[in-house]
């Protein structure tokens, strides 16, 4: 069975711009590259994610603000998917993109494994060391601000932090 499970893997993993393995440590599935929601949706095992964003209530005035401003800024996201952290909040994420109507375009999303590297080394790029990493950049490139790991008061609430008042 083990062996079947690790060919259906390696056979998927063929197929993406990702790396997928196991966790050692929780033998959750580690997704490591380039990723998009679809592929995290697409995971039957990242029950997580569904159940996350279903369950989010985010602050509408807060979403007002960013429905009138997200869409001018890019974002990258690191994220673990063996993760608990990540769990808690990429979902939130996942939400508030929705309501905003933030175009996927916009988005750039990494797996790491635990180690906190990529298939690609971009962690290097932008100084990851804890996940989920979410910056947001002007179209400058300028980094408007980060969230690392968790949030000070909730994902809308430090966006809007991040955007000029």
């Amino acid at each position: 069975m083990a062996i079947l499970i690790l060919v259906s893997i390696n056979a998927l993993a063929q197929n993406t711009p990702y790396n997928i393995s196991k966790d050692p440590k929780n033998d959750e599935l580690t997704f490591n590259g380039p990723i998009n929601f679809n592929d995290l949706e697409k995971e039957s095992s990242f029950t997580w994610l569904k159940s996350g964003t279903d369950e989010y209530r985010p602050d509408e005035q807060l979403v007002n603000v960013l429905k009138r401003q997200l869409h001018d800024y890019t974002m990258v996201v690191f994220l673990g998917t063996w993760c608990d952290d990540s769990h808690y909040l990429i979902p939130k994420l996942e939400k508030i993109l929705q309501i905003t109507g933030y175009p996927s375009t916009r988005l750039t999303m990494f797996g790491v494994n635990r180690e906190k590297t990529t298939k690609g080394g971009e962690e290097k790029k932008y100084n990851i060391t804890l996940v989920p990493t979410i910056i947001l950049f002007n179209n400058d490139g300028k980094e408007m601000g980060r969230i690392t790991e968790s949030v000070q008061k909730s994902i809308e609430a430090d966006l809007c932090a991040m955007l000029p008042h």
